[in-house]
């Protein structure tokens, strides 16, 4: 005979279902916050002042260094989530094979 599903409602009070979600939270609020501020500084710093236009070396200026380490910081970014969802899949399969 097979068990009777849970409901959303009951999973989603379920004490492990509440500490998967406040780890996610932990995590993700922090690195959007962080994430949102970098990608802003470039455009505000480039728009309100000239901090970014000294060159760094020869012809290439600071803007342009600010501007490629925006792509390196989204693929640590990316990567550090895609680590870090590892963790939170063992916790999904630990709440649906152990139940709440």
């Amino acid at each position: 005979m097979k068990a009777k599903a849970k409901s959303y409602h009951e999973i989603a009070n379920s004490p492990k279902f509440k500490a998967l979600m406040s780890r996610k939270k932990r995590f993700l609020l922090p690195v959007s916050l962080f994430f949102f501020a970098y990608y802003f500084t470039l455009p505000l710093l480039t728009s309100y002042s000239t901090v970014l236009n000294r060159p760094a070396f020869g012809p290439v200026s600071w803007a342009w260094i600010f501007a490629f380490s925006q792509f390196i910081m989204t693929w640590v970014l990316c990567i550090v989530y895609s680590r870090k969802s590892a963790q939170y899949d063992k916790m999904i399969e630990s709440i649906r094979e152990n139940g709440m």
